[in-house]
């Protein structure tokens, strides 16, 4: 084999081993359906900070999976080649989010299955898939937690607070209990029976009540 040969092998055939139609197809959907990645994440983040560059990710990475799955599935040589560049790859960048993971596999499913030729399985698989976030990452609890924070003078104060508390919430369990010389302090979870929060107001104003504060909890952080 000459040089010539060995040259035409390796670079000129490889031209035409993907038709510009098919690039073309693949890469618009493959835009389209990172869009939506995109816009599903944007309807369904419930973080403490959004991250619209995490957003521009997704669409370029669902971009680039197709790229380079048309490039190994057009030549064997190549895809060996692509698995060991690949693999030296190290990404250091923390993921916050649970949900955020899975928009990253998302993202690179829908790649892989547009350069493979699986147009309807992409399509369809992401609407279904946009579809189930949505309506479960959205649902929110009717029973939201809460914790009520209780500075009492004695203990006379702080049993008439607890059963006070007790009637104003579907629900009101001690967590912790902390002791001084003059000072009671109380951490309960509650269930609020209505968004209405007025019996805090009440609390505080209590004979022996030095302070009562109400604090949201979701299970990954307080404020």
């Amino acid at each position: 084999m000459s040089f010539q040969d060995i040259f035409k092998s390796g670079f000129l055939e490889n031209i035409t081993s993907v038709s510009l139609p098919d690039m073309a197809i693949a890469l618009i959907l493959a835009f389209g359906l990172g869009l939506f990645i995109f816009l599903i994440y944007k309807k369904t983040f419930a973080g403490v900070m959004y991250s619209s560059s995490f957003g521009v990710t997704l669409v370029a990475l669902t971009m680039i999976s197709t790229l380079v799955i048309l490039a190994v599935t057009s030549n064997v040589v190549l895809s060996l080649g692509m698995v060991g560049a690949l693999s030296i790859v190290r990404f250091r960048t923390a993921i916050k989010e649970p949900l955020d993971i899975a928009f990253l596999f998302w993202a690179i499913a829908v790649g892989i299955v547009l350069a493979a030729g699986m147009i309807p399985l992409a399509v369809f698989g992401s609407v279904l898939i946009g579809i189930v976030l949505l309506v479960f990452a959205n649902r929110k609890s009717h029973t939201n937690p809460y914790i009520v924070v209780l500075r009492c003078a004695d203990q006379a104060s702080e049993a008439a607070a607890m059963e006070f508390l007790k009637k104003q919430v579907s629900r009101c369990v001690v967590k912790s209990k902390t002791v001084q010389k003059g000072l009671i302090e109380l951490n309960a979870e509650i269930r609020m029976k209505e968004d209405n929060t007025d019996f805090v107001n009440l609390l505080s104003e209590m004979d022996g009540v030095s302070s009562a504060v109400l604090v949201s909890y979701n299970g990954d952080y307080m404020g």
